[in-house]
């Protein structure tokens, strides 16, 4: 297309407008996308034209690969309005009309304006993003170390109160086995105290009998009547 025509220009701006339109559908999807990100995000449902009403809802590994896929189309979007802005720029320049070229710089600064509000749009979203995930993944690493930590002090607890179990038991059998090993050594003590005494008395009056005849007679002659 030849450069001058009204025809070249009107196409230009036709196709500002349309990336223009399209940049501000993505915009608006990719700036949800960001401020709802969360690992605990699978209540929320996305519904737009990146997904569809059968699509699972997105947890926090989808809704990354769906960032870096946001990104890279808004990125090649804004390339190719700046290349149709400066092709507009490039023909305002061209013109040979005065009043022409000043109308026509006035459509072509709104067109930039456009141009540098979303792209300030975008970073500020893209850097608002990074920013949360950054958040969410220290959140979720410090959620891992305490789960990690509670579950070892479970384990830890229930193997210390299996040992103290243990020990108590141990304790109670040692103590038992100590009064019945002092009982026994009690009545051998007794029984043999009772022994000494027998033979003691058993002693005495066989002496007592050897020594007064008397006496030995009267013993068996009770020993007699006891039979």
């Amino acid at each position: 297309m030849v450069v001058g025509t009204s025809n070249y220009w009107e196409d230009l701006r036709k196709q500002a407008r349309q990336l223009e339109n399209e940049l501000d559908l993505i915009l608006v999807s990719f700036s949800n996308l960001c401020t709802s990100y969360s690992y605990s995000s699978t209540q929320d449902g996305r519904r737009d034209r990146y997904s569809s009403d059968t699509t699972p809802l997105l947890n926090g590994s989808s809704q990354d690969r769906m960032f870096e896929t946001m990104a890279i189309e808004i990125e090649q979007l804004l390339a190719r309005l700046t290349g149709v802005n400066d092709k507009m720029a490039e023909y305002a320049n061209s013109a040979g009309v005065p009043s022409l070229n000043a109308a026509l710089m006035h459509t072509l600064k709104r067109h930039r304006d456009i141009l540098q509000d979303y792209t300030h749009e975008f970073h500020k979203t893209k850097a608002n993003f990074m920013a949360i995930r950054e958040r969410e993944n220290l959140m979720g690493s410090v959620r891992k170390d305490i789960e990690s930590y509670k579950s070892g002090s479970g384990v830890n607890n229930r193997r210390t109160e299996l040992f103290l179990k243990e020990h108590d038991h141990l304790r109670n059998s040692d103590r038992l086995i100590e009064e019945t090993i002092s009982i026994a050594m009690a009545t051998k003590e007794n029984m043999t105290s009772q022994r000494g005494m027998l033979k003691s008395i058993h002693s005495k009056m066989n002496t007592l009998a050897n020594c007064f005849p008397a006496v030995n007679s009267l013993i068996q002659r009770i020993n007699f009547r006891k039979r």
